[in-house]
């Protein structure tokens, strides 16, 4: 049985898969809230015990850059250790993966009713891949292509500068440092709590007006930034509007940056379930002409394919995926050897 997890500063997700040859089955699957845990030990002992699942091999991924087999989880005061978590669940060893890796992995495991379209691309197109995932924090991935399948590789490019495209923009980066110091990334904008930042620059610079019901709306709201969004897809106010074409524009063009860093000739994948739930949004040209805002290299990229993973357990499967590669190539070492 293969323990799987996707590990973040909201959530945790644990899930247990069957194998049957290359094919994942899923057998049980839980979430708990990450702030009010200890860490996921706690979490670990209370899923093994409840569901009463014999654990053969595990991977998790987690929101957070993975060294030498630990993690200091990004936006939680939770740090891994992989010999820790194998000790604890009696294995050799543990996969511990940044999150975006293991959604990369998971990339190859969803058919094609699991993507939208955004850019068809060439017909053609092969080549390094990646992925830009919008959630809780920003994450990137790539996917390198060593001609005979792709190679998931962490990164940490959310972290990247902000870089302001028009006048709107860089009073909105102005805004931030104003309020919180400091540099500014990609991830300050393009993320969920981005786009509260973007309706607070909104409100606060009298740029829009925001009605008293608004105000009141979010103040009480559990999830204020899914709340601007449901606004702004509702069309019920348009500060909310304006904030989420902001957050839009700002996703297309960080995207697009990666897409050239990684030289995505195979496709680039937008992931996170944020794309998912504005996809509306997302299908307008506000994306895409970001995107493709790239000056000279704009051939390249109208050449990359681009689309929305809808389906939000790519990352769960890809955790899965990686143990199941990880065996299939000590397999082969021994066979070698």
């Amino acid at each position: 049985m293969i323990l799987a997890g996707e590990i973040g500063a909201t959530s945790t997700r644990l899930a247990a898969f069957e194998t049957e040859g290359n094919r994942l089955q899923l057998v049980v699957e839980q979430i708990y809230a990450s702030q009010s845990r200890s860490g996921l030990p706690e979490i670990l002992t209370e899923f093994i015990r409840s569901e009463g699942i014999p654990v053969d091999s595990a991977c998790f991924g987690v929101a957070g850059p993975v060294r030498d087999g630990r993690c200091k989880i990004s936006n939680l005061e939770w740090t891994l250790d992989a010999k820790e978590l194998a000790a604890q669940l009696r294995l050799t060893s543990v996969g511990l993966l940044n999150d975006l890796e293991a959604y990369a992995y998971g990339i190859d495991a969803l058919g094609d009713s699991e993507f939208v379209t955004l850019n068809q691309g060439s017909e053609e197109a092969e080549g390094n891949r990646a992925v830009v995932s919008a959630r809780t924090g920003l994450g990137v991935a790539g996917m390198y292509w060593d001609g005979r399948r792709h190679r998931p590789f962490a990164c940490e490019g959310g972290h990247t500068d902000f870089a302001p495209r028009n006048d709107l923009e860089v009073e909105l980066l102005r805004y931030l440092k104003r309020r919180d110091g400091g540099r500014i990334s990609y991830e300050r904008i393009v993320s969920g709590p981005g786009i509260k930042n973007i309706y607070d620059f909104l409100r606060d610079s009298k740029t829009v007006e925001e009605p008293d019901w608004l105000k009141k709306e979010i103040d009480e709201a559990h999830d204020p930034p899914a709340a601007i969004s449901r606004a702004a897809l509702e069309h019920r106010a348009p500060i909310c509007e304006q904030a989420l074409s902001i957050f839009v524009g700002a996703y297309g063009a960080q995207t697009g940056n990666c897409a050239l860093t990684f030289m995505s000739s195979g496709g680039i994948f937008i992931g996170g379930s944020i794309a998912a739930k504005i996809l509306p949004m997302m299908k307008e040209q506000i994306f895409m002409e970001a995107f493709f805002d790239k000056g000279r290299m704009a051939h390249l990229l109208k050449a990359m394919p681009v689309k929305i993973v809808m389906n939000d357990d790519a990352g769960i499967l890809g955790a899965a995926r990686f143990t199941l590669i990880q065996k299939a190539f000590d397999k082969a070492g021994r066979s070698a050897g």
